[in-house]
């Protein structure tokens, strides 16, 4: 049986949150795995697209054009308001009707626009768990899930500039690393001077 988007979101989302809950104000400027973003760039970021994707879950618009500051917006409040849009993101794509059809900009199927946030919700985490010195660990159900998802969004993704090219993992290496790799990212990357 398929599992629901929103319930792979929610699995995703309680790996997350206590990773943005574990930066520290004086991290916010650090590198990250993503080529140029600082932690609070990529915090920006990932806060953007899942407000934006809980309005493309209720067919509505999203503007991803330029990404505002969140930061600044909710002020010392950033940690609590990613936990809340992370709830709100899940519970939009719970809506009955939510993965049918198609939505977006791109007029994609619904599906494969819930799986793009799935994404991000699962390796923008480990993109600031290593930026900030912390563990993560992946929901397995939603690295199980993604595998070939992203193996088919990968060709787009990187004419538009989302994913790197793949980089090369050893044997052995595990269902996320792989991921990681397909999308650009090295899984052994550590912040500069730390490595």
């Amino acid at each position: 049986m398929t599992t629901k988007i929103s319930e792979l979101l929610e699995a995703a989302a309680r790996q997350a949150v206590p990773v943005v809950r574990g930066i520290r104000d004086d991290q916010l400027g650090a590198p990250t795995p993503c080529p140029d973003y600082t932690v609070r760039d990529l915090l920006n970021h990932l806060l953007h697209v899942v407000i934006g994707f809980q309005a493309l879950a209720a067919r509505k618009e999203a503007d991803f054009a330029t990404t505002p500051d969140h930061l600044a917006r909710t002020g010392d409040g950033w940690r609590d308001a990613f936990a809340e849009e992370t709830a709100r993101l899940a519970a939009a794509w719970a809506v009955p009707g939510a993965e049918e059809g198609r939505t977006g900009a791109m007029d994609l199927p619904a599906r494969t626009v819930g799986h793009m946030i799935l994404l991000d919700l699962t390796a923008h985490p480990w993109d600031l768990a290593r930026a900030t010195g912390q563990e993560f660990t992946p929901d397995p159900d939603c690295v199980r899930e993604l595998a070939a998802p992203v193996a088919e969004m990968v060709p787009m993704g990187r004419r538009y500039g989302a994913f790197g090219e793949p980089v090369p993992v050893p044997d052995g290496a595990s269902e996320f690393e792989r991921l990681l790799a397909l999308i650009g990212r090295d899984p052994r990357w550590t912040p500069p001077g730390r490595g």
